[in-house]
């Protein structure tokens, strides 16, 4: 097996979770602070809090009624949040500190659908679904107005910028905009111009002009002295959030005159600048390549120079105000995670494959994420090259993508090659050198891709486009899907496992068939070579594996514990030991020489379809359809040095124990027997004080001068010692000394103490019984002594001397 290196040439014991990528961001509203430095959005029963400079998730804040979040907002001053629950209560945090400082009911027969704060950060608005608006004041605490009158669920609120005007504007399902004034309590005008839901409500800087958007395709410019529609520019996509722009020149956004612009984001997946004035669009984002993206939601934060925009497969982007040049990019939900893979030579990155044509890149350090546009469909498996900068993808879209990242953590296209004519659902590298792919397809072929030499070059930069990949071998391999290929150490052979239940071995580059591997009962879901012998693991829809001799291609082992199919499989510990991943949402460590599954690791709730391992063998990395990619530590060294020291001091604290007890000096004896938490020492203790006819006076002193844990402590143990006919009477000793000097008050206050007196009690009348019996027992034969009437002797006959 070779010299033992550091991680490996060992068995593992256990992984421990090191690291969990999880979903924030489920869809609803996204809100970003005046500041720019936190990030707030919506997950199920919780509200998230981005660090935007780390992207790592600060606090999660949920209401205690554990009901999902629909409406939140944030006030304009940064202190306040307001959240609503699905069970019509409102909760007022102190954000920075996670605590809720208020809850009270909303009053809204139905959920608040829509909140917003008014310009002093003191009115909050509430939209609901029964058409209600109510208006609240945050800081006296009490309800101020209830509007009705809006057909439907009220989905859009919003103030007048000048809280002096005391306007607040809403939108409900019937398409129109309702002002309504709080000095008179009534609505004083209803808007109409859009013929679908309206989308979004913002205001000039002056608060003269509003701008409405919709899902008509138009946005309308408002007169809000005269409630009247002054312009409509129709812009073509159904428009979900329209941003009005500060009015100063802004070169990068087209802005080169005075006058109203705005930014709409929509259907069409690109941020738009539109002048109002002419209705012409002055500047459009450069569209990424891969399937349009909607995009769900945008803000504007002038003061930080941000523009949060979000799409419809929840990821959040952040791009500079002035120019729409991305800044940073957060990938909020992954849904089902397909694959996953370590990146960089020290495995500094990972790369996430989900339901989802763009793949993710995280940096391990900081949560920074990249979003790689390069498919059409569902990227389904990827692969990493040996040095760990070149990676591939394979997809639905029937196409094979190689990226490379830089030395800053970059990653680029820099290669795509099409040629099956199904889904290809696998993809492997080439092992020794950056030489070639292997990918395996639904139309039952394998090709072998060469990898162009250009990519190889240093100086090779991916400015003139993706180089074009073309196919150096095909072969029909099966009669089924092929599920995974697996290209062998030495470069020369190819496994592949398929879903009709078989895995054959090839011999690269020209794919000739060397042997069939037989013996699954159902298909399978991954075939691995080891890295040190000639075995081939398969793991399979059965749920075994299996390893198989490759000279003779009989099966050597098989291994059993997965309740569900086997998806993953992968060799650890220099070829000794197995890895796996299953339906079940459980990962198991294998030992290969005695088929003993040595551990189980559970912290998934989905299938775990994608595992990789780092190259220094002491980390692994899971996905799952639970959306969460999971990276674990190897914490079998650590926890080995963890026992070892707690067998040393145990040691330590036994003997210390035997020179306590030889010197008589019990207390500390017996302090120290409970600190070790073994009640079996702790009786031994007890006894010794017991046997000795001085200590034995004191140990009502020495019970009692222990602390009121210890005493707790001695208190349960005095429950197990009563079990036992022969240790009862110590127990017995211990708790009258309790009950003689403890209130029952104290006593009562200890954890537990109910279930020990529920304990306690059926022995300790069992032994009563048996002492009564006895005492009964003995008393009758004292009395049977005393009542005995003892026959007298006769007297022994006097013998003559003369007889003598």
């Amino acid at each position: 097996m070779g010299e033992p290196v550091a991680g490996v040439g060992r068995f593992k014991a256990n992984y421990a979770v090191e690291r969990k990528i999880e979903p924030f961001y489920k869809g609803g509203k996204v809100q970003l602070d005046q500041t720019g430095q936190h990030l707030f959005c919506i997950c199920g029963t919780k509200v998230n809090i981005l660090d935007v400079a780390s992207g790592a998730v600060l606090r999660s804040l949920e209401q205690e009624d554990q009901e999902d979040i629909t409406a939140f907002d944030l006030s304009p001053d940064n202190e306040v949040l307001v959240t609503a629950s699905r069970a019509l209560l409102l909760a007022q945090w102190a954000w920075r500190e996670g605590n809720i400082t208020r809850l009270w009911k909303a009053i809204h027969t139905a959920p608040v659908a829509t909140m917003a704060f008014d310009p002093t950060s003191t009115l909050l608005a509430t939209g609901g679904c029964d058409g209600a608006v109510r208006v609240w004041d945050i800081v006296r605490h009490y309800g101020t107005h209830h509007f009705r009158g809006s057909p439907g669920v009220v989905h859009l609120v919003a103030f007048h910028p000048d809280p002096a005007r005391l306007l607040l504007f809403s939108s409900a399902a019937d398409a129109t905009i309702r002002a309504w004034s709080l000095q008179d309590q009534s609505c004083l005008a209803v808007m109409t111009a859009h013929y679908s839901a309206v989308t979004s409500l913002t205001f000039s800087t002056d608060g003269h002009t509003m701008l409405s958007s919709g899902r008509d395709k138009i946005c309308v410019v408002w007169d809000v002295q005269s409630h009247q529609a002054t312009r409509t520019v129709p812009v073509f996509e159904s428009v979900e959030a329209a941003v009005l722009l500060p009015e100063e020149p802004a070169p990068g956004l087209g802005v080169k005159s005075e006058g109203l612009h705005f930014l709409t984001a929509g259907d069409q997946g690109l941020l738009r600048v539109w002048e109002a004035a002419s209705g012409q669009c002055v500047c459009t984002q450069r569209r990424l390549p891969g399937p349009r993206q909607e995009l769900t939601h945008c803000a504007l934060a002038h003061r930080a120079g941000l523009l949060l925009a979000v799409t419809a497969d929840h990821n959040l982007l952040l791009y500079n105000a002035c120019s729409l040049r991305l800044q940073k990019q957060f990938a909020g939900y992954s849904e089902e995670v397909l694959d996953v893979r370590f990146l960089g030579p020290k495995d500094s990155h990972i790369v996430v494959a989900s339901n989802s044509p763009s793949l993710k890149v995280f940096e391990l350090q900081t949560t920074a994420c990249q979003i790689l546009h390069g498919h059409t469909d569902i990227v389904l498996a990827l692969d990493v090259f040996r040095k760990g900068w070149l990676f591939a993808s394979c997809a639905k879209d029937q196409s094979i993508c190689i990226w490379r990242m830089n030395k800053a953590g970059k990653v680029a296209c820099v290669a795509q090659g099409s040629g099956h004519t199904r889904s290809v659902g696998t993809i492997c590298c080439s092992r020794l050198k950056e030489t070639f792919l292997v990918t395996g397809s639904q139309d039952c072929t394998v090709k072998v891709w060469p990898v162009p030499e250009a990519l190889l070059s240093k100086g090779a930069a991916p400015d003139d486009g993706p180089v074009l990949l073309q196919a150096q071998a095909t072969q029909r391999c099966h009669d089924k899907d092929i599920n995974s290929v697996a290209v062998a150490p030495n470069d020369k052979l190819l496994a592949t496992g398929s879903q009709d239940r078989t895995a054959k071995l090839w011999a690269l580059p020209q794919c000739q068939l060397l042997g069939v591997f037989s013996g699954h009962r159902r298909g399978l879901w991954c075939v691995q070579f080891s890295p040190t012998d000639q075995v081939l693991a398969t793991a399979s829809a059965d749920g075994t594996i299996k390893l198989w001799a490759l000279q003779d291609f009989s099966c050597l082992k098989t291994f059993e514990g997965h309740d569900a199919s086997v998806l993953k499989v992968a060799f650890v510990s220099r070829g000794t030991q197995l890895l796996s991943s299953g339906s079940d949402g459980l990962v198991k460590l294998w030992t290969i020489k005695n088929n003993e599954c040595v551990k189980t690791l559970d912290a998934h709730e989905d299938k775990v379809w994608g595992l990789h391992c780092s190259r220094l063998d002491d980390r692994a990395l899971t996905g799952a359809g639970d959306s969460c990619v999971i990276l674990w530590k190897d914490v079998t060294e650590v926890e080995q040095a963890e026992e070892q020291a707690k067998r040393e001091e145990e040691v330590v604290k036994q003997q210390e124990l035997d020179n306590l007890l030889h010197e008589r000096r019990y207390l500390r004896a017996l302090g120290l027997a409970i600190s070790l938490d073994r009640p079996h020492t702790v009786l031994t203790v007890i006894q010794a004080i017991r046997r000795d006819p001085e200590a034995c006076e004191k140990l009502g002193a020495t019970v009692l001068r222990l602390r009121r844990d210890q005493k707790e402590a001695l208190l349960r143990f005095c429950v197990t010692w009563n079990t036992n006919s022969r240790h009862c009477h110590d127990a017995q000793d211990v708790l009258g000394l309790l009950l003689r000097h403890e209130a029952p008050e104290e006593l009562l206050a200890y954890p537990g103490m109910q279930a020990s007196l529920e304990a306690l009690l059926p022995y300790t009348e069992r032994h009563f019984q048996r002492l009564s019996r006895t005492l009964q027992a003995a008393t009758f034969l004292d009395f049977l002594w005393h009542n005995m009437k003892l026959p007298t002797l006769p007297a022994a006959p006097s013998v003559a001397p003369s007889a003598l």
